[in-house]
């Protein structure tokens, strides 16, 4: 710090001197000046003036380096002032640390004074512990002495305590014994009660009587030997089988009958009734299936007429007929399509290549539509398989079918001349990463706009 200030007091003399000698170059300049002025022979002048200019130019050089260094030293002079603040504010911080550095050291010397009080106190502690060890030592001796003591009654006590245990679990045993056997009997008694009662009901029920004077009733003699009860119980189930066969007495016979009958003859009406109703729903029946097989007919040659005439549009020749097969019924039958492109035999149109059966199902389809046609139609890939010029008389055909009907087709495709064809045109695009956004364009419009004319 002390070289810095040095280096810094000898930077600003420095810096004063070369001030001072600027400030005396500027006098000479000015008095050189004030004597070019007072100058009056021109040649002497001229050479006066020649002379000053080196001299002025020799002092302007002397000025530019004073004033160089005059810079560089006041730079100099700003860089060291500036490090002497970075200076002062390391000493504050060091003065700082050295403050607390102070502070902890007289807060360690203040607990090293007490830990050494307290390793006095520690110092003693030992004698103390030992005195207190003999006390213990002599206090276990007698608990250990109390301990076996209390430990013999307690042995005696537990003895003492498992016997009575087991006298009671004896007695709980005995008790619980009785208060079952107690429970069975009165369980045994109910229930003979119960019998009783139940003997009594019936007897009651069935003969009118009761247990005390049913011998009475019977005009039996009380003294009288009685029969053994096995015989006695045949007897009543003979008895009582020989009663269920003969079968109770049906009070309700005659009514019962008049209601059969009426119900025999409301079942005989609505089968007369049914009988009519399947007539009339068989002649139904049999009518619409006539019909039907008429509309069906004049369906089918309907459509077969449209199907030679499409087959042959979209083939540029050849020949194609639908055929029913497999029955005499037109109702029942199936349907078989015969097909011959342009040099080919006639064949079924399972035979035929894929392009071949893609123009023929389009054939049969545009016949079926222009049998019974629709206000929409909708064609999902249908020019998929096929090539360029498949796809142009497609278009074509296309095209014709929509001139001559009012019907709108919608046509999904990613063939380019099928595009072409159309008049407008719906796309889905993604503009932005995970947004999709609907596209239309009318080419319709879109040619009118290129060909204003």
């Amino acid at each position: 710090t002390s070289g810095a200030r040095s280096r810094l007091e000898s930077l600003g003399e420095l810096l004063e001197r070369l001030r001072t000698d600027l400030s005396e170059t500027q006098d000479q300049q000015l008095a050189i000046e004030s004597a070019i002025a007072q100058l009056t022979d021109p040649t002497e002048a001229r050479e006066r003036i020649s002379g000053l200019r080196g001299e002025i130019e020799e002092a302007r050089a002397k000025e530019r380096e004073r004033r160089s260094a005059y810079d560089r030293i006041a730079n100099e002079a700003e860089q060291h002032l500036a490090r002497l603040d970075v200076i002062s504010n390391e000493s504050a911080s060091w003065n700082t640390r050295v403050a607390r550095v102070r502070s902890r050291i007289e807060e360690l010397q203040a607990r090293s004074d007490e830990e050494e009080t307290r390793k006095g106190r520690l110092a003693a502690r030992p004698a103390e512990i030992e005195i207190q060890r003999d006390e213990l030592l002599d206090t276990i001796a007698s608990a250990e002495t109390k301990r076996s003591e209390a430990a013999d009654r307690l042995v005696e006590m537990d003895n003492g305590l498992a016997e009575a245990d087991a006298a009671l679990r004896r007695a709980e045993m005995s008790l619980g014994q009785v208060r079952e056997e107690r429970v069975r009997t009165e369980a045994n008694v109910d229930q003979a009660k119960s019998d009783c009662d139940a003997v009594s009901g019936r007897i009651a029920e069935r003969l009118g009587s009761t247990p005390v004077t049913i011998l009475t009733d019977a005009e039996i003699d009380p003294e009288e030997q009685l029969p053994p009860r096995e015989v006695v119980d045949t007897k009543f189930e003979r008895l009582i089988r020989e009663r269920d066969n003969m079968g109770p007495v049906n009070l309700r016979a005659e009514q019962e009958l008049v209601e059969l009958e009426e119900q025999i003859d409301t079942m005989q009406t609505e089968r007369e009734d049914l009988l009519a109703a399947i007539a009339r729903l068989r002649q139904g029946i049999s009518a619409l299936n006539r019909e039907g097989r008429e509309r069906l007919l004049a369906a089918f040659e309907q459509v077969n007429r449209h199907f030679e005439e499409l087959f042959v549009r979209l083939f540029g020749g050849g020949y194609a007929h639908l055929a029913l097969t497999e029955a005499e019924d037109p109702l029942e039958a199936g349907l078989e399509i015969m097909a011959s492109p342009p040099g080919k035999k006639l064949q079924v149109m399972s035979l035929l290549s894929g392009g071949e059966q893609a123009l023929t199902a389009l054939s049969l389809l545009f016949a079926v539509f222009l049998t019974n046609p629709a206000p929409i139609c909708v064609l999902d890939e249908v020019d998929a398989p096929l090539d360029d010029a498949n796809v142009e008389r497609f278009c074509t055909l296309l095209e014709e079918i929509t001139k001559a009907s009012s019907t709108r087709f919608l046509v999904v495709t990613h063939h380019r001349l099928t595009m072409a064809k159309v008049d407008r045109l719906f796309g889905v695009t993604m503009g932005e990463r995970g947004v999709s956004q609907l596209v239309s364009v009318d080419l319709r419009e879109a040619e009118g706009f290129r060909d204003p004319t």
